[in-house]
């Protein structure tokens, strides 16, 4: 019988160097905390991971939680750069491994808040169900809504309903039942309904008079099922430029 070679032990990750400045930022980010989870509310801006150029990501802003001996709280899912949102952590390997699992078994609930323009769709409420896929342009990924046939495509699921409208702009709440890229943005463009300041599909940067600040996209609650037992929910304020936007538009 052959031995096996041994198995490479992953080398420990080397803590990242914060500033007093961002581990102020990071802590103040914080909505939720116990002895599993840590949650945050992003702000527009900072990418979950994997970001370019000097600034850290959030991901490696979670060292300021770092404890001796102990690893650096893990990110159990995504929002994209300029969303912002509750978004969850996990501080320990087991919690990892059991919200990893659920989230698989799509047993997370997520609803969002977003600005769309002109007005609201139609219908008021529904579901989108157009399959997606990944489009590279140079170094930008894009989400195409395609054909279910196409080799690339992902089914994707959007429910959405209007919560408020004038004829410039409506506020939405919507849940996203699949958890595709960009998904959210694509399917409510392909309503007429752009989200407003996404410029990548196509969203307005004013409306009715009244410039976007940025991708009006909020994560606003979470619910899961606790390593713990039971389900949890966590809600994320909407942020203070995504509300004055509301408020000027009439849809608080």
């Amino acid at each position: 019988m052959t031995p096996r070679p041994p198995r490479k032990l992953r080398a420990p990750e080397k803590p990242v160097q914060l500033t007093p400045d961002e581990i102020a930022l990071v802590r103040s980010l914080v909505i939720y905390e116990d002895e599993s989870l840590l949650a945050l509310n992003k702000p527009s801006g900072l990418s979950s991971q994997g970001g370019r150029g000097q600034v850290n990501t959030l991901d490696e802003l979670l060292w300021a939680f770092a404890r001796p001996g102990k690893p650096r709280p893990r990110l159990i899912h995504r929002l994209d750069r300029d969303t912002s949102g509750v978004i969850l952590t996990a501080k320990t390997k087991p919690a990892a491994g059991f919200l990893g699992k659920a989230m698989m078994a799509r047993k997370f609930a997520k609803t969002y808040r977003a600005i769309v323009a002109p007005g609201a769709p139609q219908p008021a409420a529904g579901v989108v169900e157009h399959p997606l896929r990944r489009e590279e342009i140079g170094r930008e990924a894009y989400m195409r809504i395609c054909r279910p046939d196409h080799a690339d495509a992902e089914a994707a699921r959007t429910r959405y309903r209007t919560l408020k409208a004038t004829e410039a702009a409506a506020l939405l709440e919507v849940d996203p039942e699949t958890g595709r890229m960009h998904q959210i943005r694509v399917h409510l463009a392909s309503l007429g309904r752009p989200i407003v300041g996404d410029v990548r599909y196509g969203g307005a940067l004013m409306v009715d008079g009244r410039p976007a600040p940025r991708l009006m996209l909020h994560a606003q609650a979470l619910i899961f099922p606790h390593p713990g037992g039971g389900l949890k929910r966590l809600e994320a304020p909407t942020p203070a430029d995504m509300a004055a936007l509301a408020s000027a538009l009439k849809l608080d």
